[in-house]
């Protein structure tokens, strides 16, 4: 995600710098103009900059995005800490739930960079497909900040015709669709790979949106976020295309393999994974049931076997919906 933000930024000659935590890959990208490993087929624009310095990554930026995956957030940023200037915004593309802290992106970079209740802090997020958006296939976001008017300036900043971005102040409710949506992609995943059909899978959805929202409000966010971009969009999206990770994990758990196996064989973090293990601690905290999140907890962490694990949620008992 944060090659393709370079990549829309240099189109509207804005200049951008990459930084990344490995020199000698940052170097391959940057000798062949293209990040094989996460965005391959994409030539990168030739005025986008690579930089592995820490400091010189930080001066002059007037926006930083981060776009490291939840579980590192912690330990990247607390490198680079003394670097980041202080009254630069910074737009989080991050999708998880730190496990130890189960502090969401903008909360753990809120404690490291001790800013107050996330000042400065943009979470940019919705259906967005890094490939489809490399290859400008229309494409709709959310700018979500406490502070309404930095999130309109993000708006401005990211837009493009392909790319429509709208403004939410709930952040709470943005990052924890954002994050919980991966958990039922795997699901998606696993019935895709047991092929148990478009009628399971359209009850997953349903249902997993349900107890997404669930969460969500017991955490403090807006029940309407969750039925937007940031939660229904982010979530069909996730659990239907045929490229994303936490789907096609879920899938060759279906078909058979181990968590283990099917984590080697994805280059790219599965953030879902991680995820799982918040959320139901989360659950755990509010005291809000969350059959579906724990089922798949079951299969990817307890050997529960799929089958079993799918007849368990059928046989559930009877409510109204």
């Amino acid at each position: 995600m944060g090659t393709v933000l370079g990549i829309l930024l240099c189109d509207k000659n804005i200049p951008v710098r990459i930084w990344g935590y490995d020199r000698r890959q940052l170097a391959r990208i940057e000798k062949e103009r293209e990040n094989s490993k996460f965005l391959p087929g994409h030539k990168l624009p030739a005025d986008l900059i690579f930089e592995s310095d820490d400091r010189r990554i930080m001066s002059g930026a007037n926006l930083i995005i981060s776009a490291v995956p939840c579980q590192f957030i912690r330990s990247v940023w607390t490198r680079l800490k003394e670097h980041v200037p202080g009254d630069v915004p910074i737009v989080s593309v991050a999708k998880g739930v730190e496990n130890k802290t189960l502090l969401r992106p903008t909360q753990i970079l809120t404690e490291i960079l001790e800013l107050k209740r996330n000042a400065g802090l943009v979470v940019l997020s919705g259906p967005t497909i890094a490939d489809e958006l490399a290859r400008k296939l229309p494409a709709t976001a959310c700018a979500a900040a406490y502070d309404e008017k930095l999130a309109k300036q993000v708006q401005q900043t990211f837009s493009v015709p392909w790319f429509r971005v709208y403004t939410n102040t709930d952040v709470v409710g943005v990052e924890l669709a954002g994050a919980m949506k991966n958990i039922i992609a795997i699901a998606a995943g696993i019935i895709d790979g047991t092929s148990v059909g478009n009628n399971a899978k359209a009850a997953l959805l349903t249902r997993g949106l349900a107890e997404i929202t669930r969460l969500g409000i017991a955490c403090g966010a807006k029940p309407q976020t969750f039925a937007g971009l940031t939660g229904l969009g982010d979530l069909v999206t996730t659990c239907i295309s045929p490229t994303g990770r936490n789907r096609s994990f879920g899938e060759r758990i279906g078909k058979g393999q181990s968590t283990e196996q099917a984590q080697k064989f994805t280059e790219s973090v599965v953030e879902g994974v991680a995820t799982c293990k918040s959320v139901v601690a989360l659950a755990r905290r509010y005291n809000v049931e969350m059959p579906i999140t724990k089922a798949v907890y079951q299969v990817l962490f307890n050997n529960k076997p799929v089958k079993q694990a799918i007849e368990d949620l059928m046989t559930r008992k009877l409510k109204a919906e």
